[in-house]
This record gives structure tokens, sequence and C-alpha cells, in this order.
């Protein structure tokens, strides 16, 4: 029987819904993980910033594609003890500046990914996936990427099926 854990990233706040802001109690991408929670048996962890992103989502935005340029590596709040109990690893977060949020980076490289599978999934308003494909292979070498899920960050809480049948692809359900 594999084991899996999902880690995600995930913002609240003021938030970009099809041209329109929207101040939102839980993330998109978490909307997301608490759905797939109810569809397999898994480990959950959030990935945090120590100095999380301004609460504003302009300001935010700005704040991450700052990061972005200065290749920066922010400081997690913690980290899981281990990985290694883990055969497949859930991986979500938004699209930031056509990849994962550098936290996601942060992650990615605290752990050996050799010989795990991870499964990628990404809340955007239209951006897709972007690069974080590549990124993740970079920087989790040794990994099994599969392709990842993107999803509609506005419809994150009527993705299940989309999520379901990604997972059954995937042979985790």
């Amino acid at each position: 029987m594999t084991k899996t854990l999902i880690a995600f990233f995930s913002r609240a706040d003021e938030n970009y819904f099809g041209g329109a802001m929207r101040y939102v109690k839980i993330g998109n991408t978490e909307i997301v993980v608490n759905n797939m929670k109810d569809l397999l048996d898994a480990d959950t962890f959030k990935i945090e910033m120590k100095a999380p992103y301004s609460p504003v989502y302009m300001t935010c935005i700005e704040e991450a594609k700052k990061d972005l340029h200065a290749d920066a590596r922010p400081v997690l709040v913690n980290y899981p003890d281990s990985i290694d109990a883990y055969d497949t690893i859930l991986l979500g977060f938004p699209n930031y500046w056509g990849t994962m949020p550098m936290a996601v980076f942060t992650f990615l490289e605290a752990f050996d990914f050799s010989g795990k599978k991870i499964l990628p999934f990404c809340t955007n308003e239209g951006s897709g996936m972007g690069s974080s494909e590549r990124d993740i292979k970079k920087y989790a070498p040794g990994a099994e990427v599969r392709k990842g899920l993107s999803i509609t960050g506005s419809r994150a809480a009527d993705a299940t099926g989309s999520v379901e049948k990604w997972l059954k692809a995937n042979e985790i359900i």
C-alpha cells in the first residue's frame, strides 16, 4: 500500500477571481485539498511562510514577483519531520508569475524526493501550470513528476470531479 502526502501552499485574504477581487477565508488550493481529503487517505502538510505576503492582492503579487526575481527561498513556519514514509506527494499551489510560489521551492529543496512520485496541482485563473512541472523536476531530482492538474481557482469548490478523474488516472484512488 502506498502512503500519500498532500503538501500544499494556499493563500486566503484578498484574491483574484475572473476579473474581480474578493476576500476569502480559505484559499483556493486549500479548498481543493479539503475536497481531496474526502477522496483518499492521505496526510496533509500546509506550506506556510514565516513572513507571509500581504493580505492585499496587488501588494502580494508584487512581493511574490520580487521574490521570484531574487530567486528567494522564504523561511517556512515548519517542515515535516521526514517524507521518507511517503511514496507519493500531491503538491498543490497557486500559480504565481508562471510557476510555484517561492515557498514551494523552499519546501522542495528541504528534502530528497528520489524514488517518489510527485503529482502537482495548481489553482489559477487561466495561466495553467506554467513552468511548474519543469521546475519541480529541476528542484526534486530523482522524483517521477507526473502531469499536473490545472484548476480554475474561482471554481475550486466545483473541481471534485476533475480531481477524482486525475487521481484515478494516476492510480491514487
